[in-house]
């Protein structure tokens, strides 16, 4: 089969690879499409130690079950299903959690490939009258969605009522964006350093868009805050930015560590939850979410050839790329 492989930093090679096989418990996929993530992004710049090369990444997947022809969408987060967490609706954190397209904690090769051997009671069927590629977007939309839960669980003020601003005008923050809408939000405000992905996003979502420096991004005045990036600076735009006694919803895995403001966190009352993945009721929600159409007609996807995967990863490492989600076609 074909793959397009991790090989070395900001390396990707599509080659020849032997053939999946699927092993007990498992189905094989014929792949339909794949998105790349952030956090495949973050692994081509060398800085996830769950993901070494070499390695078939990609683990928002939709496809073709090769057992009985029907169209899939496949949830990556693999899960023992026996501990405390997984017994009781928090299986996104499982004490042995995997994913495809990752090395550690066990090496699950991922969706980027013609074929991808998947976990059964990871598949959810779904009718072939829907857009099959479109739907590889349940992922992060998912993703998305688990990050809202939990900030409507925590804030203070109704969310159709909170002053919003997400940080990041990629997948996961215009997802976000789409997410609150459907939900009755009004007040959201998109900040990115990539004014062709802001244009994207606010023709997408009709939301308010500003570079981060703009003085029209105040301080103090934010019921919640998403952090779709997760840089040092992100995290500090988000404490300065949130109100007494707002939400900060930390989403972006790029940086592990780094200077926030702990004094204002306490003396204000703020809360700052970190959020990964979601559970298998929030994937079913967004994929539901997504086929009856709830956060638009996804017309911003951008959708390339997996053979050229190679190229699309290094237009988003360059910045020349508008669309905040490009999925690779095998």
């Amino acid at each position: 089969m074909k793959a397009l492989v991790y090989t070395d930093k900001e390396t990707l090679t599509y080659r020849d690879e032997i053939d999946t096989i699927a092993k007990e418990g498992e189905t094989l996929i014929k792949v339909s499409a794949v998105g790349i993530c952030g956090s495949d992004m973050h692994a081509y710049h060398g800085h996830d130690d769950r993901r070494l090369p070499p390695l078939i990444l990609g683990h928002e997947i939709s496809g073709i079950n090769q057992n009985n022809d029907q169209a899939v969408v496949i949830n990556p987060l693999v899960n023992c299903r026996s501990c405390q967490e997984c017994k009781t609706g928090r299986e996104h954190l499982c004490q042995s959690r995997g994913l495809l397209g990752m090395t550690k904690p066990i090496n699950r090769p991922g969706g980027f490939a013609d074929f991808v051997a998947v976990p059964n009671q990871n598949i959810f069927t779904i009718s072939s009258k829907n857009n099959i590629n479109s739907l590889s977007l349940t992922e992060p939309t998912a993703v998305a969605y688990h990050a809202i839960k939990i900030a409507e669980q925590a804030s203070f003020t109704k969310i159709k009522k909170s002053k919003i601003l997400i940080i990041g005008g990629g997948a996961i923050g215009l997802l976000l964006a789409l997410i609150l809408q459907a939900k009755d939000s009004q007040d959201i405000t998109i900040i990115d350093t990539n004014k062709k992905r802001l244009d994207v996003c606010k023709k997408a979502s009709n939301c308010n868009i500003a570079h981060p420096d703009d003085s029209n991004v105040l301080d103090n005045y934010y019921d919640i805050v998403f952090d779709a990036v997760g840089f040092a600076t992100t995290r500090q735009k988000s404490i300065q930015t949130v109100k007494q006694g707002g939400v900060i919803i930390h989403i972006g895995l790029s940086q592990a560590a780094g200077e926030f403001d702990f004094r204002k966190t306490t003396l204000q009352e703020v809360t700052f939850i970190g959020t990964y993945c979601y559970t298998n009721e929030d994937f079913q929600l967004s994929l539901n979410m997504l086929i009856e159409k709830k956060i638009g007609d996804l017309s911003w996807l951008d959708y390339r050839s997996l053979k050229d995967g190679a190229n699309a990863f290094r237009e988003i490492h360059d910045g020349v790329t508008a669309s905040p989600k490009i999925i690779l076609l095998p």
